[in-house]
């Protein structure tokens, strides 16, 4: 594509199609093995803890708190350092807050973990500091870590972390989005590109995900924790009857 009528919403669908069968394709495996340690994790009494920053936020929003998606799922954000932290409100005014390494540790801190916790880390470059951070910390502590991240954009740029490490290195399981490096995928005419990729497929990876641990927890027997939507009737009485079971471990995004 050199031209800008490639540049185009069906241009943008094609590749999204093609990728998303790719990704479903190459990484059945992967999820599989990343749906073993979430379910070992539940049926142990620990629950998911998923982290993401700037657009990766949106993972981790898909895996937890989410209509379909398990209850025993908890978001850990940047703001968490605000508003369990103590920290000033001033400290998310850093519009390059997520390159510190020392977030990890501050994050781990404010976050109510158990030892059988599993953490699901999203991060398209997986370079920087937090979310190697948070990587380190959480493995330093027993708990399996299953990345999100593309693997082609990773390998093509150096860690912000001070130990040279990738969030591709930290993890037991690692969930490749398949996107390009920088992301989009439509080449524009005076060079870059448009339209990005890796926030569907990375979606795409989180449902995967939630499905086959829902799938093995009904296979063993036992009936799925899962949400409904807030906005039918008895979802709220539902949801609240199941979130507490796990009193002051849950925070959803919002």
């Amino acid at each position: 594509m050199n031209d800008v009528h490639a540049v185009s919403a069906v241009a943008y669908l094609d590749v999204v199609r093609e990728t998303i069968e790719r990704v479903a394709a190459d990484e059945a495996e992967n999820v599989g093995l990343a749906a073993d340690m979430g379910t070992r994790a539940l049926r142990a009494g620990g629950i998911v803890q998923a982290f993401g920053t700037g657009h990766s936020q949106a993972t981790a929003m898909e895996i937890a708190g989410r209509a379909g998606g398990l209850i025993p799922t908890s978001q850990i954000a940047l703001r968490d350092l605000v508003t369990y932290g103590g920290e000033p409100l001033s400290v998310l005014d850093d519009p390059y807050l997520e390159r510190d390494a020392s977030l990890g540790r501050r994050l781990y801190d404010v976050t109510p973990v158990d030892p059988a916790d599993v953490f699901v880390i999203a991060s398209n470059s997986g370079i920087n500091g937090s979310t190697v951070g948070l990587a380190e910390v959480a493995k330093k502590n027993g708990h399996a870590v299953i990345a999100i991240t593309s693997r082609l954009h990773s390998a093509q740029v150096e860690s912000r972390h001070p130990s040279g490490l990738k969030l591709t290195d930290m993890a037991d399981v690692v969930l490749d989005n398949g996107s390009p490096f920088g992301d989009a995928v439509l080449p524009l005419p005076g060079g870059g590109a448009a339209g990005a990729v890796s926030s569907i497929t990375a979606a795409l990876l989180a449902q995967l995900l939630t499905a086959e641990m829902v799938r093995r927890l009904i296979e063993a027997g036992e009936t799925p924790p899962v949400y409904l939507s807030a906005n039918v009737p008895g979802g709220d009485s539902h949801n609240e009857n199941l979130l507490q079971r796990y009193a002051g471990r849950i925070r959803r995004g919002g």
